[in-house]
This record gives C-alpha cells, sequence and structure tokens, in this order.
C-alpha cells in the first residue's frame, strides 16, 4: 500500500491499538486516529470503565500526541447501545448467551469505523486485533487467518468480516509472536500505556453482581421466579430468573445433588421459565445447529467440509464436518461439552477461517435420523 495513502487507526486507549498506530508512524504511514466513546457508565469511577470508556479515550489521546497524529473522538453510545447493548438484553431475555464482542465488531467497529474512514479519505482501517489477511490472487478473494502467535489470535471474534471489509482492514499484531512482544514494544517506543492492563470481557458491564446484576437493573421483568427441572422434566428447585443462567454454569444454581456429582445448567427454556440441569455427561453433544452461517471465503458450499472447529472463543479446535445449505450445522467427530445457544461456532482449515455462525437450539430427537443419513 501507499504510504502517502493516509490510515485510519482505531484507537481504545489500550495497548494493542496505540502498538498499531505507533508501528505504522515509525513505518512512515500518515496515521489518523479516532476513539469511540461508546460506553462510560461505572458504579465505581467512570475513569476506569471498560475500553472506549472516559479514561480510555484520554488514554488514546495521550498516546495519539506522543505520537504527533491527529486524534478524533466520535460519540457513538447510541449506535453501541442499539447494536450491542440491546441484544445482549434481548439475547439473555431468549433464554442464549451472547458474544458482545461479536455484536460489536459487526455492527460498530466494521461498518461505521469504515464509513468514516471512507469519509476522511483513508485507504485501510487499522485496528489492534490480533489476526492476519492474505490476499490470493489465483482466487481473487481475501483470507482471514489465525494469528501467527496462538495465545492472543483473535479470528474467531473477526469470522463475520464480509470480502469488501477484508479488502480494507489491517491487523499489524497479528504478526507478532505475543502479547508479551507489544508490551515489550510498547515499553520501547516509550508508550505510557505499556502496562495498561486489558479490559474485561465485557466492556460495559461494571456491576459487582456481573451481566445478570446489569441484566436486572436494564430489565427486572425478565427476572421472574420459575422451575428447575431435571432432563425427565421433574421439579427439583426453584430459580430467580431464566436470564442469570448460562448452559454449562455449575456455581450459583441453588442445589445440593443427592447423587454426589456435581450439578450443571443444562438447557434454558424461557417459554417454559424453566432451566434444566443435570450431570456433566449430560452436556456433551456432537451436533451443533448454526444460523446466520457466514462464509469468510466469500462462497460457501452445501455439501459437507472436513474443519477443525471451536464453540467457545478459549477451545481447542476440534475435529468436525461442517454442512451448509438450509440447515448448517457442525458435526463434532467427538463429543463437545456445553454447546450454549447465542455463543459463536467457528470453523478453520488450517491457519484459515472458513465460516462462522451463531449456535442455535438443540435440534430435536426426530431430526437425528435424518442428520445421520447426511453424513
Amino acid at each position: 500500500m501507499d504510504r502517502k495513502q493516509p490510515v485510519l487507526v482505531a484507537m481504545s486507549g489500550g495497548v494493542d491499538s496505540s502498538v498499531a498506530a505507533a508501528l505504522l508512524v515509525k513505518r512512515g504511514y500518515d496515521v489518523i486516529g479516532l476513539t469511540m466513546q461508546i460506553w462510560q457508565e461505572s458504579q465505581t469511577d467512570p475513569r476506569h470503565a471498560g475500553c472506549c470508556s472516559l479514561g480510555a479515550v484520554e488514554d488514546a489521546r495521550r498516546v495519539a500526541r506522543a505520537l504527533g497524529i491527529p486524534h478524533y473522538v466520535m460519540n457513538f453510545k447510541e449506535e453501541f447501545r442499539r447494536a450491542v447493548i440491546d441484544n445482549f438484553i434481548d439475547e439473555y431475555a431468549a433464554g442464549r448467551t451472547p458474544n458482545p464482542c461479536v455484536q460489536c465488531n459487526r455492527h460498530v467497529k466494521f461498518e461505521i469505523l469504515l464509513d468514516k474512514m471512507r469519509e476522511l479519505g483513508c485507504a485501510k482501517l487499522v485496528t489492534g486485533h490480533y489476526a492476519r489477511i492474505r490476499y490470493e490472487k489465483v482466487s481473487g478473494q481475501y483470507r482471514l487467518l489465525k494469528a501467527r502467535g496462538a495465545e492472543k489470535d483473535q479470528s474467531y471474534v473477526l469470522y463475520s468480516l464480509t470480502q469488501r471489509q477484508l479488502s480494507q482492514v489491517w491487523f499489524p499484531l497479528g504478526e507478532l509472536p505475543s502479547k508479551e512482544a507489544t508490551r515489550k514494544l510498547a515499553a520501547g517506543l516509550g508508550l505510557s500505556v505499556a502496562d495498561k492492563p486489558d479490559s474485561q470481557e465485557i466492556c460495559f458491564v461494571s456491576e459487582a453482581g456481573g451481566y445478570a446484576e446489569f441484566l436486572r437493573k436494564a430489565r427486572p421483568e425478565i427476572f421472574e421466579k420459575g422451575e428447575l427441572v431435571d432432563t425427565s422434566g421433574r421439579k427439583v428447585g426453584q430459580h430467580a430468573g431464566v436470564p442469570g443462567f448460562t448452559v454449562g454454569q455449575r456455581r450459583g444454581i441453588g442445589l445440593s445433588p443427592k447423587s454426589g456429582k456435581p450439578l450443571y445448567v443444562i438447557a434454558l427454556r424461557p417459554s417454559e421459565n424453566r432451566v434444566v440441569v443435570g450431570e456433566a455427561d449430560e452436556l456433551l453433544e456432537t451436533e451443533v445447529p448454526i444460523y446466520d452461517l457466514e462464509w469468510s471465503s466469500g462462497s460457501g458450499v452445501s455439501g459437507p467440509m472436513k474443519v477443525i472447529a471451536k464453540i467457545r472463543y478459549n477451545m481447542a479446535g476440534q475435529k468436525a464436518t461442517l454442512f451448509g445449505g438450509e440447515c448448517p450445522r457442525l458435526v463434532f467427530d467427538e463429543p463437545v461439552r456445553a454447546v450454549t445457544p447465542g455463543q459463536i461456532a467457528v470453523a478453520y482449515r488450517g491457519k484459515t477461517v472458513v465460516a462462522g455462525g451463531i449456535i442455535g437450539p438443540k435440534i430435536p430427537m426426530n431430526s437425528q435420523t435424518a442428520t445421520a443419513n447426511d453424513t
């Protein structure tokens, strides 16, 4: 890319985006920094809330000043609320466990910021994500790849990037071997955020009670007492509200198992206001239904494809078969634990992201025969 063409760096105030901006300045690029102010409420001190809070904006401004680059702050609180916060609440109310980082990437960072990039006449949008992008001349397509360092790879939460978006985005940190390497670079460049801790996973949840307390304050009417039942439907206790639970949860159920084996949340049934609990082996599944399937390569297939897949960010990839078509799904070679509706399933071939989507509800038993025939 021509170094005379300006690039827009999304600066969150953290060490990753700060190093990305500094690296490009050092390489001679014309850099513009932009910080999204999207959330700043905190029960303690708003200066120390999550990314893009008031404190984070000040950190980003300080880094931009040290680098000698122009820096803009834009208020995207309404857009963030509609695309991320409201979705977060609605999904929990529906008995699903959403991934707000994916929603933010899809609807805020890589939609709104790309629009701003073009408005400012920039050639690329640069972020501090750990992933890589490659262009294949033979196919004429862009590929989203895992970061060179497996420790901080974030390709999982970037699976929804389209071909057009991949052509306009740059992840300089994807080539670094580790987060430690990033911090060393920050220290060597004299950045004030070199030792700044990573932001919490859910940037807008600062309540002491975590996400459940956040939901309770935002929409108290979705917390209604109901039955805890076992997998046979027998009542075994009472819960304080379906949104306070997620599949795979062990702590906070409020039951002492008679068998002596620990109990886990197996399923959520908001339409019945029930939480289903059971033992660890009842969490195992081989089939994972997917909706809103996105093909990172730009072209999908309906037939089976052998992949390595994961259904959680911090999960090691497992062998599976990916089916597209009208009923997208992953069928794992070995059972996987705690398949959680609302979370993300991503499929890889080698280092390349093939496709990903949102995990749907468990497929009814009467569809198992058809699935088996497909394989």
